[in-house]
């Protein structure tokens, strides 16, 4: 076995890392296409320096989030649960209430169900910005779309 001295590990710093911005268009996209393609895009797995223990991601910005689609009967069966931790205290909603009531709810659970727990993982998900019509406030930060 023959080991080279000069074969290290390169580790990105903070300072270096460059952050950009996309754009992601969610009218008529399948909702658990889109999650992964922009939990993808928030960890920084597309990059090559990609480490797991850094926010090396880019910004994501999702737009038309109330225009989603799924594929079979999940506008109907796909359930959202929460519970208030007293008797009786479970809520049930559907996807289809869901988007009616609070259409980001449903694509910003998707996402974050697929990124990592912890504080990286809540730090990560203040790069999402999720809006649910076609207008959104970082036109001057020149998102590239996707």
């Amino acid at each position: 076995m023959i080991i080279l001295e000069n074969q290290k590990t390169k580790v990105t710093k903070d300072p270096e890392i460059v952050k950009s911005w996309v754009l992601i268009d969610a009218k008529d996209q399948i909702l658990g296409r889109l999650a992964s393609k922009a939990a993808h895009r928030l960890r920084g797995k597309h990059r090559v320096d990609f480490s797991e223990n850094q926010d090396i991601g880019d910004f994501v910005v999702i737009i038309n989030a109330k225009h989603i689609r799924t594929t079979g009967r999940k506008m109907e069966d796909k359930m959202y649960r929460h519970h208030s931790r007293h008797p009786g205290g479970l809520k049930e909603f559907n996807l289809k209430t869901i988007l009616e009531k609070h259409p980001t709810l449903a694509v910003e659970k998707a996402v974050k169900r697929m990124i990592p727990s912890g504080p990286l993982g809540r730090k990560i998900m203040g790069n999402l910005k999720i809006y649910a019509g076609a207008e959104h406030p970082h036109k001057p930060q020149k998102p590239t779309q996707i």
